[in-house]
Order: structure tokens, then C-alpha cells, then sequence
């Protein structure tokens, strides 16, 4: 039967934009014991992942609870030695990285955590990000995803540096690897001269789980081609299956088979014991958004200074086609529909980044993720809680157990690998090798 896959998307204090005030919610800040009580609850919950995001830039608003941010590499590395079979999933941009070390660092992940490790590939859009690598201005869109085509190129082929049995460490011949099975990369191309090969031996999944994350034409052909999860913010059903066919075909053209593409939409849940506790959790969060906070990451995220803005009036006149994120077009193409205010639109998309909400028992929830997931609009759900970590344990003790219950997730851990969590098959060595 096949079993849906829940990931983790890891923010301490919660994801509703107002969670850092919430009397119960952990300090959105510097505390390794709450990233790692968080982990390993999730981990009790048998997910298959958690998910940490990255930006490379910091704005003047006080009211974000996201402003501070580990480096993603060096928490996974910690949580790793904290849990036991949690997939382990980061974000490092193709923008301002060089293939080798991202090659470097996520086989090092993988061999630290025995073989959980996974990279979410982003081409990073915010001018704010440019100005802290020496750059005025971003590369244009379409030139941002050849460069992280071939970047996905070089990285994979490095991780292919070894045969997986290169390294014998014979001690009484003296053999430490074999030189015959180590393999030079040789890569020259538009955007990138790679000699290789990578110090590391092979990774024990082989390659890293590769993520990806985005919604435009040219995020869903870097998907297509290589990505074995896709992080996708939908809000309506029907868009879901549109876009989950279209993912599927699309690797299909590929010549990858569609069930090594995993979608996952992001769900923020709010989980009661009944719907009328899930609802007054809910109203609590919505009443601790200060308007000016909602403004400021209603212009951070449009890109359009709305400050002095009538949050009860419409929103201002917006060209989409300006636009670089798909979470952008989706809150103003919902306002134009639903003739939202700018009060109406970032108490009920800003909230939760973009993505859906949830908000009800657990057999409510439940019963929209089955739905979702029966009808072919997802493989499974990147999971937002509202509040950390309140709503994460709503999530495990009361969500996850009726999932069970219904034959729809599992009730534990069949490898200790990611891909076996994910089904994905480990990636073979090209040949023939020179």
C-alpha cells in the first residue's frame, strides 16, 4: 500500500508569522537543545526528514522571528549526532556556492550521519543576498537556472569521484585506496572548470537526496531533471493535481520514473483535540500579529514597500510578471480573486509563509491530508507547525497516530537510510569509468 512522506520543516519558534510571541513558543534564536528536542520528537513521530531553509541576508525588521539562522550544514552535522534515522535536509544555494564544497559538504553530512543526508538546490533571488558577495544586482532568472543546471552537474559528478569499493585501507599490503578506482571529473564548461576528484569516499547513499524547491517554468525543469523531492507551496486541490500531473510528466520526459519524484506541499497545521480548541489556538496566534509586522513582510515578500499602506484597504496594483517567487503570485493573484484587503491577505497567506493551513481534530486533518494524498495531489507534506514545539507534539501524538491507524504512514522505520525512508533507489556509477 503505498504510505504518504511527512517532512519536518524546521523553524524553532513555529511558522506562523506571530509564533515568537506566543507565551509557550521555544526562542527563536540560539538554543542547540531546542533544534534538538525538536528533531528527535519528529523523530518519535517516525518522519521521514527534517528540512532547515537558509538565506544568506538580514533585514531592519525586529519583528521577524526568522532574522537568525544557524549555518545549515554545521546544525545538521550537530542533530545528527542526536538522532538515529531522521533524514537530514539543508539549503545552500547555487548563487554564491561553488560545486565542490557544496559537493564536499553534504557527502561529509552524508557520512557523518551513516547516510541521511539531502540538498535542497536553490538559486537564491533577494538583492539583499547579492550585496553580501560583492554583486549590485542578481544574475536574471533564466541565467540563474543554467548556472544551477550545470552546478547540479558538477556536484553529482563529484560525488561519483569513487567506486564505492576504492577505499580497502589494507593495512598489510599498505594499500590505503585504490588509485584505479578513483576517478577525475575533468568538467569544463559555461559557468564552471571542475578538475576533481572530491576527498571524501563515495557517500553511503551514493548521492545525497536531492530537493528542490520552486514553482516557476524553470524551477519545474530543474525538478523534473533532477530533483527526488519537490517542496511546492499549493493551497487549493485542483492546482495540487494540476501541478503533481505536470511534475510527473514532465520527469517522465526525463526518462526518471515519476514515483523517484516525491511532491511534497507545505501544510501548516493547527491541531486541537477539537475543532473548537484547533480554532481558539488559531485566534490566539492571529491576535498577537502587529499590523506593522505584517506589512513589512507583506513588502519583503511582494517586493513593493507597502509602509503607510491602508491594511484595510485593497491591495495596491501589483504587476505579477515582475514577480521572481511563485509565492509572490500566488498571494496576489488569491487577493485579486477573493477581493482580499491587505489586513485579510496577511492574516490568511502571510501567516503561514504561503502555504495551506490546517486547522481542526486530528481526524480533520487527518482526513485533508488523505485526501490530498489519495486524489494525486501530493506524495506527502512538508509539515509547518504554527508554534514550536507545541504544535509539533499535537502533531506526532494526536495527527500521526490516526494516520497510522488508517495504514497511511508508517509505524516505524524499515532502514536507516534516507532513500529507504523515501523509497528512492541508491544512484549507480556511470560508465563506462576512465
Amino acid at each position: 500500500m503505498r504510505q504518504m512522506k511527512l517532512g519536518l520543516f524546521l523553524a524553532p519558534g513555529g511558522h506562523h508569522m506571530a509564533a515568537w510571541r506566543h507565551k509557550d513558543a521555544y526562542p527563536a534564536g540560539f538554543s542547540i537543545k531546542s533544534y534538538v528536542a525538536v528533531a528527535q520528537l519528529a523523530e518519535r513521530g517516525c518522519f521521514d526528514m527534517l528540512f532547515v531553509a537558509d538565506v544568506f541576508s538580514l533585514t531592519r525588521d525586529g519583528g521577524r522571528q526568522d532574522s537568525f539562522r544557524f549555518e545549515p550544514l554545521t546544525l545538521l552535522s550537530a542533530l545528527a549526532m542526536a538522532t538515529q534515522h531522521i533524514g537530514l535536509v539543508a539549503t545552500a544555494t547555487t548563487s554564491f556556492n561553488e560545486p565542490y564544497n557544496v559537493a564536499r559538504k553534504f557527502a561529509s553530512l552524508d557520512h557523518l550521519s551513516n547516510g541521511r543526508a539531502g540538498w535542497n538546490v536553490v538559486t537564491s533571488s533577494s538583492t539583499l543576498e547579492a550585496y553580501n558577495f560583492s554583486r549590485e544586482a542578481h544574475r536574471e532568472h533564466a541565467e540563474r537556472y543554467r548556472k544551477a543546471h550545470e552546478f547540479v552537474e558538477v556536484v553529482r559528478g563529484l560525488w561519483d569521484s569513487w567506486d564505492d569499493d576504492a577505499v580497502g585501507i589494507d593495512k598489510a599490503s599498505g594499500l590505503f585506496f585504490d588509485a584505479h578506482k578513483m576517478h577525475m571529473l575533468n568538467h569544463e564548461g559555461a559557468a564552471f572548470s571542475v578538475r576533481g576528484p572530491l576527498t571524501l569516499p563515495r557517500a553511503p547513499q551514493g548521492h545525497p537526496v536531492l530537493v528542490q524547491a520552486g514553482s516557476s517554468e524553470d524551477g519545474k525543469t530543474l525538478a523534473s531533471q533532477f530533483a527526488e523531492v519537490i517542496f511546492t507551496i499549493q493551497r487549493e486541490l485542483p492546482s495540487a493535481q494540476a501541478f503533481y500531473a505536470d511534475i510527473k510528466a514532465r520527469v517522465a520526459a526525463f526518462g526518471r520514473a515519476p514515483e523517484h519524484a516525491l511532491v511534497l506541499p507545505g501544510v501548516m497545521p493547527v491541531v486541537g483535540r477539537t475543532r473548537q480548541e484547533a480554532q481558539d489556538k488559531y485566534e490566539q496566534l492571529q491576535a498577537l500579529i502587529h499590523p506593522q509586522a505584517g506589512l513589512a513582510g507583506l513588502s519583503r515578500t511582494l517586493g513593493t514597500d507597502l509602509t503607510g499602506v491602508d491594511v484595510d484597504g485593497p491591495l495596491p496594483e501589483i504587476d505579477v510578471s515582475k514577480l521572481s517567487q511563485s509565492r509572490a503570485v500566488g498571494m496576489v493573484e488569491t487577493a485579486r480573486r477573493d477581493n482580499l484587503t491587505v489586513r485579510q491577505v496577511y492574516e490568511r497567506l502571510l501567516v503561514s509563509k504561503g502555504h495551506r493551513q490546517l486547522i481542526g481534530s486530528a481526524n480533520d486533518i487527518a482526513d485533508s491530508l488523505q485526501d490530498w494524498f489519495e486524489a494525486k495531489g501530493a506524495d506527502g507534506f512538508n509539515i509547518m507547525p504554527a508554534v514550536m514545539p507545541g504544535g509539533l507534539t499535537d502533531f506526532v501524538d494526536l495527527v500521526v497516530p490516526e494516520l497510522q491507524r488508517r495504514g497511511l504512514f508508517r509505524k516505524a522505520y524499515a532502514g536507516s537510510m534516507l532513500r529507504d525512508h523515501l523509497g528512492l533507489p541508491r544512484p549507480s556509477l556511470p560508465a563506462p569509468r576512465l
